[in-house]
């Protein structure tokens, strides 16, 4: 039996209502280096430390193409005092942060796809960092939609979207599933050193969500078929967060630096954009699809010179904006969700028959690659 051609049919964003841009974040985060290097002054002059230098927007920039970010609380980012997001602890029979933002990113994404919540047979929140380890997420938000079928959570960091993706294509293809969601709350802030001036700049939140169905049930308008998918791991320690339930019993400082993220950039920039360049071409090879025939690239939205590499890579010259939309201006990097958020805002102007590629890469190292052709 032929496998069921399966199709992306509606997308969903959730912005968070806070944008902190590099000026407000530069200034924050002086003013802690000042207070810091003040109180550090007997140590300084006695050579026993180096003094902290200030940060720019001018440096964020040009390291990264990043400008602004939106997070779920600017207030206690930007407390010198502080450096990180206040969220309230919510009650057990409360909904959870995650789940709200999931909420408003998949009720976008089933209205798009035209699809009643409780079609779907399958929920997979997949993220970076989800914000307990059980009951899932995932199923929090099946009740509080009224999905059916089952639902759990998946972590594979930055390339938890596409990993989930190929999971609800598989599912669908199996015949066990009809109609799968696909949705990623990074809540990227909460995990970030914002008194790190090499990485105080990088990250932001939002949601995204997809809507995947298969074909013969699926009745929107417009909508993408996935062609193929394929992924990709290689261990490294290079990104690297050791937050976990095992820090209490190995008496480690719950509040190290090493709790939260940390990355060596320049290894990772040299390790990762040819290993995904590879990724990309062979898929596209395995499929008879050439890299001049690809329309779009919705990359991992961590880096610009990341995306700008890649792409010229993939395609063999310097992509133009609409070839390899960048995002991360406005929205910095959003782990999981970049790529989707991408795809979301930059898909609506292909032509019937364009193919086009969802790729992200991140921790682990981790990569995937979805591709996908218009309707």
């Amino acid at each position: 039996m032929t496998p069921a051609k399966v199709l992306i049919t509606g997308s969903g964003l959730y912005t968070p209502p806070n944008a902190i841009d590099n000026d407000a974040l530069v200034a924050s985060y002086n003013a802690w280096v000042d207070a810091e290097n003040a109180r550090q002054q007997a140590a300084i002059d006695a050579g026993e430390r180096e003094p902290l230098a200030h940060s720019s927007s001018e440096f964020i920039v040009k390291a990264s193409g990043i400008q602004s970010r939106y997070v779920l609380d600017a207030e206690g980012i930007l407390n010198p005092e502080r450096m990180r997001p206040q969220l309230d602890e919510r009650a057990n029979d409360a909904p959870g942060i995650q789940c709200e933002m999931a909420l408003a990113a998949a009720r976008q994404a089933l209205d798009s796809a035209g699809v009643a919540a409780a079609d779907i047979d399958l929920v997979i929140v997949a993220c970076s960092n989800l914000e307990r380890a059980y009951p899932a997420v995932a199923v929090e938000l099946q009740q509080a939609l009224g999905a059916g079928g089952y639902a759990f959570d998946m972590n594979v960091a930055c390339s938890s979207a596409t990993f989930a993706i190929d999971n609800a294509v598989n599912a669908i293809r199996g015949g066990g599933v009809r109609r799968a969601l696909v949705v990623n709350p990074e809540v990227c802030s909460a995990h970030l050193n914002f008194r790190d001036r090499d990485s105080h700049f990088i990250f932001g939140d939002a949601c995204t969500a997809l809507v995947l169905e298969s074909e013969e049930v699926a009745t929107a308008a417009s909508s993408f078929e996935v062609v193929g998918t394929r992924l990709l791991t290689r261990f490294s320690n290079a990104i690297r967060n050791n937050a976990g339930f095992l820090n209490r019993v190995t008496d480690s400082d719950p509040l190290a630096v090493d709790k939260l993220f940390v990355q060596e950039g320049r290894r990772v920039f040299k390790d990762v954009c040819p290993m995904v360049a590879e990724l990309i071409r062979d898929h596209l090879s395995s499929l008879q699809i050439t890299p001049s025939s690809v329309s779009r690239l919705w990359l991992h939205q961590a880096n610009r010179h990341m995306n700008d590499l890649i792409a010229r890579r993939v395609l063999g010259h310097e992509p133009e904006l609409d070839q390899a939309p960048i995002i991360l201006d406005r929205y910095a990097n959003t782990s999981s969700a970049g790529s989707v958020i991408a795809f979301h805002l930059h898909h609506q102007d292909l032509e019937p028959g364009a193919f086009g590629v969802v790729c992200s890469f991140g921790a682990g190292y981790s990569a995937g690659c979805v591709v996908i052709r218009r309707r």
